[in-house]
């Protein structure tokens, strides 16, 4: 039985620490005291950042109470002893795990209290300057958040706004009521050395508005704070430094960031929701198990901000600033606002740009390709006028024997005619034109012969399409006469104006007749040869070459415009190729086909000039 209750008791000892953990953990609760007025937006962001960060901790159930005694417009030991009261019935059964105490006064009096009022619980102070601290009586559980709120950053900054500063006018209400910069009045002395102050602390609120519209030139204005008029009316703190903004003739240092947005031009600015925010981070550490007195005091929530419209008013430079100094209330840029999307547009203007380059790169290339293709097209084609004018010799020196004959037998005749006693010189006169006439058509045959062999670039100009075809059939004429074939040339009537190289369309037209009469060679008789030109539309002109020979073998009909190709034992298979090429640089199109009556038949086409 013993063994039994034994067991018994065991295992309840080992249930026990299940049970307790299993039980839900009683919510937390930190008491917020702020000596000021919580309407205001400077204390507004501070609480916003104390609740944003303990809302955001899972797993933590905090509540927050705040009181706000308002301090600056009430004091004396009378006031304080009924807070205390009020205080002390208020949470008399409310335990309270963390104590935030915003201000230097309310950290005073938060532990004057907390003997009788919350004994043991840690505090966490805000918004306290490393002097003030250093003046405090040291106590056990205390810790939090230190401002380097001195005067002589306020003085820096001042001189960052007027580079030639001389004056500083120090505004705000007495000493013994600032929340936040009381300890200034200590520092005076020290960091205005140099200068020279103007006092309007503690003042009734027109006699500022009066003084700080006269200040003299190379000034500025360092503002504390003001909640009052000075004859029983206290405002709320943007409206007090609203009425004094309005009226100031020189740049205004504040030392709240809400002012920025209200005239002032900036500062080492406290950030309220900073310092809430730090100050939330230490409470939530002690609620997490951490002792106060173990936790160091934390530095922060100060920072160099200034306005912009307010800098541009004073013409202030970005480069005077404090190093690290941050403008709130700038006009962002085109590409500040719009940044992905200029990025983008850069982007693609850059592969535009990119694919432009590289377009006209390949135009650069594909253009001197071109120029190349031409001129090797030239050369071949010279070599192959030289090659037919070998062809064309016999008529050649057909062409020049005749005129050549008809001169030396006019001028043996004109001699003869001069010998006689009576020369008749009417007859003379007569032969003389002849030998001239002769001369002048054997000039003509050199000067085609010596055109069409001059080796020459690829050059376009306006010519006569009729002009050219009857040009190539004289010259080809004797050619024929000899071959037995018969040419017929039919043009259509008027100018077939075209723009082309005139010397390699005649080469063209020389290669496809030429081409016909070797065709024929085979044939005893019936040998013909018919050119024609004619419009095709209203914006071309088709040439064709008819001959009455066996025709293209059809299996070979689509070979004929290859290179090299030819049907002829000494053929060298260029002059087909070399046609093709120049009516395709003429933006013409040349083709081949049979004759239903036997024979074959050449086109091409080119277009009319504009």
């Amino acid at each position: 039985m013993v063994r039994i209750c034994g067991w018994i008791i065991g295992l309840l000892a080992l249930l026990a620490p299940i049970c307790v953990s299993a039980q839900p953990a009683r919510p937390h609760s930190i008491l917020v005291l702020d000596q000021s007025d919580l309407r205001g937006p400077f204390h507004y962001q501070l609480w916003s950042g104390l609740r944003g960060v303990l809302d955001a901790r899972a797993g933590v159930r905090v509540t927050i109470y705040g009181e706000n005694l308002d301090l600056p417009r009430f004091g004396g030991a009378a006031y304080t002893e009924s807070l205390k009261r009020h205080l002390k019935e208020k949470y008399r059964d409310r335990p309270i795990d963390v104590i935030v105490a915003i201000g230097r006064g309310m950290l005073e009096h938060t532990l004057s209290w907390r003997a009788e009022l919350w004994p043991d619980t840690p505090v966490v102070f805000a918004m306290l300057d490393e002097s003030d601290l250093a003046k405090l009586e040291r106590q056990t559980e205390v810790t939090g958040v230190i401002l380097d709120n001195s005067l002589a950053r306020a003085i820096k900054a001042a001189r960052a706004v007027v580079p030639d500063l001389d004056t500083v006018a120090l505004v705000g209400d007495a000493w013994e009521r600032q929340a936040l910069f009381s300890h200034w009045s200590e520092e005076i002395p020290v960091a205005t050395s140099g200068l020279n102050v103007i006092d309007i602390i503690g003042q009734k609120m027109s006699d500022i508005r009066k003084r700080v519209a006269e200040l003299p030139e190379r000034s500025a204005i360092i503002y504390t704070g003001v909640f009052s008029d000075g004859e029983g009316t206290f405002y709320p703190a943007a409206t007090a430094f609203g009425l004094i903004a309005e009226t100031a003739n020189r740049p205004i240092v504040v030392g709240a960031e809400p002012l920025l947005a209200m005239g002032g031009i900036g500062g080492y600015v406290l950030l309220a929701t900073e310092i809430g925010t730090e100050a939330a981070k230490i409470a939530l550490r002690i609620l997490n198990g951490e002792r106060a007195g173990d936790i160091p005091p934390v530095s922060g929530g100060v920072k160099p901000l200034f306005s912009w419209p307010q800098m541009q008013r004073w013409n202030v430079s970005e480069s005077s600033l404090p190093e690290g100094s941050e403008i709130r209330f700038r006009d962002q840029t085109f590409l500040e606002r719009y940044r992905w999307q200029s990025m983008a547009v850069v982007a693609a203007l850059l592969l535009q740009a990119g694919l432009i380059t590289f377009l006209l790169h390949e135009r650069h290339l594909r253009r001197d390709a071109e120029v190349e293709s031409r001129n090797r097209m030239s050369e071949l084609a010279h070599v192959n006028r030289n090659a037919t004018a070998g062809e064309l010799s016999s008529s050649i020196a057909h062409e020049l024997n005749q005129p050549l004959g008809s001169i030396l037998t006019n001028a043996e005749t004109a001699e003869l005619i001069l010998k006689s006693e009576n020369p008749d010189l009417k007859e003379v006169r007569e032969i003389l034109a002849d030998i001239k006439r002769d001369d002048q058509r054997a000039g003509e045959v050199i000067r085609r012969l010596r055109a069409f062999l001059k080796r020459t670039p690829f050059e376009t100009r306006e010519i006569d399409l009729n002009e050219i075809m009857n040009e190539a059939f004289k010259f080809l004429s004797v050619q024929a006469s000899g071959r037995n074939v018969a040419l017929y040339l039919q043009t259509a009537p008027g100018e077939l104006r075209i723009n082309g190289d005139p010397i390699q369309l005649q080469q063209v037209i020389l290669n496809l007749v030429v081409n016909s009469m070797d065709a024929m060679s085979t044939i005893p008789y019936g040998r013909t040869v018919i050119g024609r030109t004619e419009l095709n539309g209203g914006s071309a002109v088709e040439i064709s070459i008819s001959d009455s020979g066996p025709g293209i073998p059809s299996d070979k009909l689509s070979q004929v415009f290859d290179p090299f190709f030819t049907t002829k034992d000494q053929g060298m298979g260029i002059g087909l190729s070399i046609a093709r090429s120049i009516i395709l640089a003429h933006k013409g199109n040349i083709w081949a086909e049979n004759q239903t009556g036997g024979g074959a038949t050449f086109h091409f086409t080119l277009p009319l000039a504009a």
